[in-house]
């Protein structure tokens, strides 16, 4: 059909969707180009995405010797001589079993394992890229020679600009992905997150999957309506599109029974037959309709998990530890939760401390019903988990991000902390996790009868509002600003303690308010979006634990 074609196996592909118009882009503003590629302009025509794609991946800023279509006509023929490429092993870094054909011809597919194998020649560093295969299948059709294809591979392999992340290449980058894909699945998933953890028993296994989604389930119509977006706005869109797939997949296999013995392999297969329920412009939509974290905001939590990583060593690829399972049943006790329930707050965590076990800090059977205790106990251990067991047999209880010594820096008065990552939540009767809110009212700080008052009716004075409409260049406060040496202005209030009482900021309207003789608590609860409430808006305390995070 054109000078881009000679890869392609027309018979397998879809030509009534290609259009024969010529078209020419000339935009070079990047919100323009940003709005062309979601709206798929060259989409429907080969020759024109081709001409976009080199473009885009000519400007994509490298290392200043980057090999190109020369170094791979020089190499082949030394790698590769007159062998068959079919029988030469891939490289470790890949996957042999999962090497896309995208509609391409049988020189295609030779052409897919002769660029790996030439790329690992020139790229020593790469331990583990998943997605390279995908990537490379889906540039031949976009490019006219192997070597012009090689080119663009390596260019995206060799980008150097800090800022602009684009394929992972070493399984600590792979791994701290899918922890951080994790991380946004809780947060804005939180229906078919609910689903796997009921279906499976490791919830990070499921999600070590998501590239696997794009980059080897997706078919290529949908893998290039992706890539078309991916070249312009970068790693972000991947995240969306994936937590999208997720989305569509608990819409629509909600309430029925599993097709196979595993969840992943129910996903895999959804991901493979989705265009029996979704366009690719529809999965494009629902992607871009979900309101993510920043570019910079999901760097700085892919760099928290990828730390947590490296101080446990795991920066090669393993046999992976069961995530879920971190509970290990014969070590956990506790007057509160049983073992499968400690399991599915450990679902509920931040990746980076899922890799840890749990760790009784102060239980008022052990240690009495002080405040002072509570505090000298739980003080040094940053996150913490709070659990509470009514004597109505409620039990509720919150997970809090930041260290209760933090209180101190209001001296003797109610001193609000913490991040947006706290969240309160209800086990008994009924399971329900509560987003978080922010603590917009420092007044609620007032103690004795009155913060009572002020306690029954924080419905007024907690939003149960999402981010801050702060200028675009401030965190959201899902993350501390402590941790990452950012301005202390970004930081927000979620938790709040003094000598006198404790409170804890839940999401839609939840807050949990504690006396300092750790006998007695209060709720609070806003109707907004018809949840139930914590517990009983008044209540008697039967056992308080606290619980850290041992590496």
């Amino acid at each position: 059909m054109d000078e881009y074609s000679c890869f392609v196996d027309w018979d397998k592909m879809d030509v009534s969707a290609q259009s024969q118009d010529t078209k020419e882009l000339t935009c070079t503003d990047f919100h323009e180009l940003k709005q062309l590629a979601r709206q798929g302009y060259w989409a429907k025509n080969h020759s024109l995405r081709a001409k976009v794609y080199h473009k885009l991946i000519s400007n994509i800023p490298c290392r200043t010797v980057t090999p190109d279509a020369n170094v791979y006509r020089d190499i082949v023929v030394k790698i590769i001589g007159k062998r068959s490429s079919s029988s030469l092993p891939l490289p470790e870094f890949v996957d042999d079993s999962l090497i896309p054909t995208y509609c391409l011809n049988a020189e295609g597919v030779g052409a897919v394992r002769k660029i790996i194998l030439c790329i690992a020649n020139q790229f020593p560093d790469i331990s583990f890229c998943p997605a390279l295969p995908s990537v490379i299948a889906l540039l031949l059709h976009y490019s006219r020679d192997e070597a012009e294809c090689f080119e663009h591979v390596c260019r995206i392999l060799a980008c150097n600009d800090p800022t602009k992340r684009l394929i992972d290449q070493t399984f600590l980058a792979f791994e701290s992905s899918c922890m951080t894909f994790g991380d946004l699945v809780n947060k804005y998933c939180q229906a078919a997150h609910k689903l796997m953890v009921a279906v499976s028993e490791d919830v990070l296994e499921v999600y070590s999957d998501w590239q696997r989604w794009l980059f080897g389930e997706l078919p290529m119509a949908y893998v290039a309506r992706v890539f078309d977006v991916f070249l312009v706005e970068g790693y972000k869109v991947l995240y969306r599109v994936a937590l999208a797939l997720l989305k569509f997949f608990h819409k629509v296999r909600a309430g029925q029974p599993m097709e196979s013995d595993s969840i992943q392999q129910d996903i895999r297969a959804f991901v493979r037959d989705i265009a029996k329920s979704v366009s690719p412009e529809r999965l494009l939509e629902k992607a871009f309709a979900i309101r993510l974290f920043s570019r910079k905001e999901i760097q700085l939590l892919q760099m928290a998990n990828e730390k947590a990583l490296q101080q446990k060593g795991i920066t090669v690829k393993q046999k992976r530890q069961n995530v879920h399972l971190a509970v290990h049943a014969e070590n956990f006790k506790s007057e509160i939760v049983s073992v499968k329930e400690m399991r599915d707050i450990w679902s509920w965590i931040p990746e980076r401390f899922a890799l840890c076990q749990p760790l009784l800090l102060f239980t008022t059977l052990e240690h009495g019903c002080s405040l002072s205790r509570f505090y000298s106990h739980s003080e040094g251990h940053e996150p913490t988990l709070l659990l509470i067991k009514t004597t109505a047999k409620e039990v509720c209880g919150a997970y809090l991000s930041t260290d209760w010594s933090e209180r101190r820096r209001g001296g003797n008065k109610l001193s609000f902390f913490g991040t947006g990552e706290c969240f309160v939540f209800r086990l008994q009767p009924e399971v329900e996790r509560y987003e978080w809110v922010i603590i917009k009212h420092p007044e609620l700080a007032s103690t004795g009868s009155e913060a009572e008052n002020h306690a029954q009716t924080a419905s007024s004075t907690l939003s149960s509002s999402s981010i801050p409409s702060d200028p675009s260049d401030r965190l959201s406060p899902f993350l501390a600003a402590r941790h990452f040496n950012l301005p202390s202005k970004t930081a927000s209030m979620f938790m709040a303690g003094s000598s006198e009482c404790i409170i804890v900021g839940g999401g839609d309207g939840q807050a949990l308010y504690l006396d300092a003789d750790l006998n007695h608590g209060r709720t609070s609860h806003c109707n907004t979006f018809n949840n139930q409430p914590l517990c009983s808006e008044s209540f008697q305390i039967s056992i308080l634990e606290v619980w850290g995070f041992r590496d």
